[in-house]
């Protein structure tokens, strides 16, 4: 199941569980991971995007390590709310992620890089660190997004 309607995802996850969220881009993966409270969300790693086929082994590990139990990944939209051929990116990684068998939810993630590379430079990260972590702390903003509204139950 893929969706944009969080009361969608909720429904298919009535006890909650580990969520792993997703910033993908053309060079890298940004991961995080959130409680099965759906409370926190925490940057995880970068995956250095390979053969796609690679990539989602990488994910399939680390959905299994985890007991992850829903994929939430970020929707890069246009500032107007209409999609972006990035967003067709993120629509076709779903959809070649479905078969693990997960919910995903497609969530909005504009001005999530903005917000964590803010952020990273408020915490004094080096440029270089910034780099190496900015696509993880996107994910793991997109992650917290998400979450704050399911467990919200705002729509």
């Amino acid at each position: 199941m893929i969706t944009t309607f969080t009361p969608d995802f909720r429904a298919a996850l009535p006890e909650g569980g580990v969520l792993l969220g997703l910033d993908t881009g053309t060079k890298t993966i940004g991961v995080a991971l959130c409680d099965a409270g759906w409370r926190f969300a925490t940057a995880g790693k970068t995956i250095i995007r390979r053969k796609f086929a690679q990539d989602k082994e990488q994910l399939r590990a680390l959905v299994a390590e985890r007991q992850v139990r829903g994929l939430v990944i970020g929707l890069p939209l246009n500032m107007d709310g209409s999609e972006s051929p990035r967003s067709q990116g993120a629509r076709a990684m779903a959809r070649n992620l479905d078969d693990l068998g997960l919910p995903i939810l497609l969530w909005d993630e504009r001005w999530t890089t903005q917000a964590a590379e803010r952020a990273m430079i408020e915490q004094d990260f080096s440029r270089a660190k910034r780099a190496e972590r900015i696509d993880s702390h996107a994910a793991a903003l997109i992650l917290q997004g998400a979450i704050d509204a399911l467990a919200g139950g705002v729509l």
